[in-house]
């Protein structure tokens, strides 16, 4: 393979993310196609530890994992016999969809989010993101083919032994003439190196320096890809239905950049969720046709599958219904005239996101409307809540839930430790003590209203806290409190 032109600059939709860095543009290293000569690294022990030094641990709540990650776990017969003996691990969702790692000692393990298998000789922290395919476009030229997700890892080099990439293809019995190995962005340009091994669903590589690297496929014989398909709906005020549909081979790269797009679209939509996953391979070249019961309007009907992994602009086909009705989509290999994939859509796999948009228009208007007059104070409000939950017989309370306190935890600020004391009125010692048990600061801020409603147990009502934290300058913590008399 000849030398190829540098990577171009990207003006797609990354808008200067930490997980699209303008990487030197590199030129691909194909006269270097030899094995690592066991050196490692370009960056020094020093310079990793540094960079893991410098990572903010701006976390996201457990619960954001399954609505931001792009994982979709395959259902193929061949492919989930493997790897079953690595211990599984679940990183830290850090900011920009990065993850953070933390393992203790030597070992192999896998990244329950990502597929990711890192072997480690001893205590690391792994810092790491999925990366789009279409910056390194201009890289991947024929007979090389991308195989799977394209990452950036960061750690101390010397302690990461060897990394396992997942793969979206299906090996099957079909992996005789097919050649994986590993494309790697480095400072002075881009290369393709040996892998060790690869298996059912992984290419496993022996770690020389760290930057992006992913998994790249040569292969004599047909490629059948373990595909997926995506829908979106669009946002507005007709009552007719429009979506969008992706048909994509099932890696994280490709997932990533559809999300990426529908977010940068000039509409707003929203995901649908259905079962993802393909019940039949995908191939390169091969017609499929997308079906609806009853008749929609759907263009293009017809499509030839192509891994669009480095295209910058993802293909789709619109779904379009003049009336909200019950529907049924079908994507059909057109040779065989296999359902390759389906799904039922029912009104309520829409309504609820448009009822729950309603709510939140009326509260924001709600809010906007009190801000503005200032006839009626805070503290009135309040009083009058009270009065509403007054009875006869005394105040009737409802205790605060765990999920309520986490929802203000997230929208407390810097200041949260002023709020402990002068507001809460916590001691330092009880703050201590929270802060040396977690790291995590979310974590840290539940804890401490947790505290607080353990010290005023009967107390520790929704209008006892709204009034201890009043004088919080805060809109986004005043709303959460409003919200908390409201279903009180």
């Amino acid at each position: 393979m000849s030398q190829d032109s540098g990577v171009a600059e990207s003006s797609d939709d990354h808008h200067g993310s930490l997980e699209e860095k303008d990487y030197p543009s590199p030129n691909l290293d194909t006269s270097g196609d030899s094995k690592s000569d066991g050196k490692l690294g370009e960056s020094s022990t020093e310079e990793a530890s540094a960079q893991v030094e410098e990572w903010e641990d701006k976390e996201l709540p457990t619960q954001h994992y399954n609505s931001e990650s792009n994982k979709i776990q395959s259902h193929c017969e061949h492919c989930n016999a493997e790897n079953k003996h690595n211990e599984l691990v679940t990183p830290r969702l850090l900011s920009r969809g990065q993850f953070l790692l933390k393992v203790d000692g030597e070992g192999t393990y896998q990244c329950t989010e990502t597929g990711l298998i890192f072997e480690v000789n001893g205590k690391v922290d792994i810092k790491y993101c999925v990366l789009s395919w279409s910056k390194y476009s201009d890289l991947i030229v024929k007979p090389w083919a991308v195989g799977g997700p394209l990452f950036d890892v960061k750690c101390d080099p010397l302690c990461l032994t060897s990394i396992q990439f997942p793969h979206s293809l299906c090996l099957g019995h079909r992996d005789a003439n097919m050649t994986f190995k590993v494309f790697h962005v480095k400072s002075t340009g881009a290369s393709l190196e040996y892998t060790v091994d690869h298996s059912a669903t992984h290419v496993k590589w022996r770690v020389s320096s760290l930057s992006p690297v992913g998994p790249v496929v040569q292969s004599e014989e047909t490629v059948f890809h373990h595909g997926a398909v995506i829908l979106y709906k669009a946002i507005d005020h007709n009552p007719s239905l429009s979506f969008r549909v992706y048909v994509a081979t099932n890696n994280e790269s490709f997932i990533k950049d559809i999300s990426k797009s529908v977010k940068h679209s000039s509409k707003k939509f929203m995901k649908i969720d259905k079962p993802p996953v393909c019940q039949k391979l995908l191939q390169n070249g091969k017609k499929y046709r997308l079906i609806s019961e009853p008749e929609a309007e759907i263009t293009p009907e017809e499509i030839e599958f192509v891994d669009g992994s480095l295209l910058k602009l993802k293909s789709y086909i619109e779904v379009y219904l003049e009336q909200p009705v019950e529907f049924k989509l079908l994507l059909v290999e057109m040779d065989s005239e296999e359902i390759v994939w389906k799904a039922k859509l029912r009104e309520c796999d829409w309504v609820q996101h448009h009822q729950n948009q309603n709510i939140s228009k009326s509260s924001t208007s709600g809010n906007r409307r009190r801000k503005m007059s200032s006839s009626l104070p805070d503290e009135m409000v309040y009083d009058k809540r009270m009065k509403q939950i007054d009875s006869s017989d005394g105040v009737k309370t409802k205790t605060l839930t765990d999920t309520q306190l986490f929802n203000l935890a997230e929208k407390l600020g810097k200041e949260w430790l002023k709020i402990a004391i002068a507001n809460l009125k916590l001691n330092i010692s009880e703050i201590d003590a929270i802060r040396e048990k977690e790291d995590n600061v979310t974590i840290s801020k539940f804890k401490m209203l947790k505290k607080w409603q353990e010290k005023e147990q009967n107390n520790a009502t929704a209008q006892n806290l709204c009034n201890c934290l009043k004088n919080v300058d805060s809109v986004e913590v005043q709303d959460v409190l409003r919200g908390f008399l409201q279903e009180t």
